[in-house]
């Protein structure tokens, strides 16, 4: 059942790593807590090195916390066993990062489908070629459904991604960099893309940028600074 609470916590999480060089660990984060609203937009901002990707990646289950807790619509993430933390990632998060990870030898509706095979909802995997066609309509990429990333643009290529990261109508959608590799207008395109379907869709939103414009159009922003939130 669905927490009427934040759709996600953190509580004090930290992330070490072994740091064989200086004989020690290296603490990336510390102690860092969080809660975000569902429907939400938030930036997380930083110089490089301040842990916001490893922040990002704990909260989508690509990473491990040292300590600390991230629950996620009132389920503790850390209390699962690797299936059902891939069911999470499959149903619940939705990822977009500054590579577009698009398979080359598929068409953009192929890629946009990949993660709805291995979805374990029928209706889900029923309504995804669909839904797939209208969100690509949605997002300007209607008459490229045959197209190969190889025939589109760097901005086109992250519209593809971000529909795939919505196929499966995630409730939260982790964004890392996603204008990094992008010239200023599609970064702007894109940035205005990641808000209207936060808007319309009610898909709650974290991104990790660089880009300060990109920061200032979410609702909220945080910022890391050697691995505390300031």
């Amino acid at each position: 059942m669905a927490s009427s609470g934040p759709l996600l916590k953190l509580h004090n999480i930290t992330r070490c790593y072994e740091a064989p060089d200086s004989g020690g660990a290296l603490t990336v984060l510390e102690g860092v807590s969080l809660e975000v609203g569902r429907g939400e937009s938030l930036a997380i901002v930083g110089p490089s090195g301040s842990g916001k990707s490893t922040l990002l990646h704990i909260i989508g289950t690509l990473d491990q916390p040292t300590s600390g807790e991230v629950v996620l619509d009132g389920q503790d993430l850390g209390q699962l066993d690797e299936v059902r933390l891939a069911a999470v990632r499959n149903r619940q998060l939705g990822f977009v990062f500054q590579a577009h990870y698009l398979l080359p030898q598929c068409t953009v509706l192929e890629n946009v489908l990949v993660p709805s095979l291995v979805c374990q909802e029928s209706r889900l995997r029923l309504e995804a070629g669909p839904r797939a066609e209208r969100l690509l309509k949605r997002v300007g990429l209607g008459e490229r459904l045959a197209h190969r990333p190889g025939q589109l643009s760097g901005g086109e290529r992250q519209r593809v991604a971000v529909v795939r990261a919505l196929i499966n109508q995630p409730q939260l959608l982790l964004a890392d960099e996603p204008t990094g590799a992008l010239d200023p207008a599609s970064a702007s395109q894109l940035g205005q893309l990641l808000l209207d379907l936060n808007h319309e869709d009610d898909v709650t939103l974290i991104v990790v940028t660089h880009a300060r414009e990109l920061a200032g159009r979410m609702g909220r922003v945080l910022e890391l600074k050697n691995g505390r939130l300031v």
